[in-house]
């Protein structure tokens, strides 16, 4: 009797503690199935994710943990060894003695350094003739061709040269350029798995808007590039010549005197048609005046009797 009642004792005890550990058991389940998955976003949701990404100032900093310093100090230390791209142009005016003789030592010079012509205007007036020259020249040897231009000529009237450092801008745009890069692919992995209309209009709409944002930093790298490799010369040679009188060809007084009464009888025909184009307001204004002219007619023959 006794050994049954300790047998009792212990079966109770155990169906007491079993829905203690099937409650734990389900509780560690349940926040097992809740903690986040990436295989488990929705679609919409992880496009709000890229979208987050995107409006970031530095989408760098999304993904740097405090412990990164050793990935900041390496991508600062990459920064300081990047080649610089700077910007080489000026303007630049030579007075000289033979005009055609110094433009055929230009044209050679500028074949010579690899470089060519942007744009060329010739213009003579009554005191000098001058040849404006727009010069595109290779960047490592534009001091080269700037002195060559200048010697030998009889003076130089101005010369201003700027240099203009993009390297900072040139770095961004690189790095904005990638980062689109990298979120089209991740749109593009998404509308593989889109189902919805509504999710692939979206996702759509989205890669155009990166494409286009793209072709633009693309084109703005490519431009920069293009100022960095050649620098610009604006070149204005001058020849001052003495006063010489070039008058105006004018026409002959015959064909001027046809040509004003031509036109004025043309506006004379104009203004009749004009007139008649507007005949029901004309009607109107004669209807107005000729009682306006008869009151006038009556109120001068009241005066008249009256001073009688």
């Amino acid at each position: 009797m006794k050994n049954l009642s300790i047998i009792l004792l212990f079966i109770l005890i155990f169906i007491g503690c079993a829905p203690k550990s099937a409650e734990s058991y389900d509780s560690a389940a349940m926040a097992f199935d809740v903690a986040p998955s990436k295989d488990k976003l929705e679609v919409m949701e992880e496009i709000e994710v890229i979208q987050t990404a995107e409006d970031a100032p530095d989408s760098r900093a999304l993904n740097q943990s405090p412990d990164d310093g050793k990935v900041s100090q390496s991508l600062n230390q990459s920064s300081k060894v990047v080649k610089k791209k700077i910007i080489k142009d000026g303007t630049m005016g030579i007075e000289v003695d033979d005009l055609n003789k110094t433009k055929t030592k230009i044209d050679s010079l500028v074949k010579a350094y690899g470089g060519y012509f942007e744009n060329e205007d010739l213009s003579n007036s009554n005191n000098n003739s001058s040849y404006t020259l727009k010069i595109r020249i290779p960047s490592n040897k534009f001091e080269q061709f700037l002195s060559q231009t200048e010697k030998g000529e009889k003076s130089v009237l101005y010369k201003n040269i700027q240099a203009r450092d993009v390297t900072e801008e040139f770095i961004d745009l690189e790095t904005r350029l990638g980062n689109k890069k990298s979120y089209v692919v991740q749109y593009k992995n998404l509308l593989s798995r889109a189902t919805k209309v509504e999710e692939i209009l979206q996702i759509q709409e989205k890669l155009r808007a990166l494409e286009e944002e793209i072709e633009s930093t693309t084109g703005r790298l490519r431009y920069l590039n293009d100022q960095v490799d050649f620098s610009t010369l604006e070149l204005n040679l001058i020849k001052e010549t003495d006063f010489k009188f070039i008058p105006k060809n004018r026409d002959k007084f015959s064909e001027k005197l046809k040509q004003s009464l031509s036109n004025g009888w043309y506006n004379f025909v104009d203004f009749i048609l004009a007139l008649l184009s507007n005949w029901a307001l004309l009607i109107v204004f004669g209807v107005i005046m000729y009682f306006i002219i008869k009151l006038w007619k009556k109120r001068k023959l009241k005066r008249a009797n009256k001073s009688k």
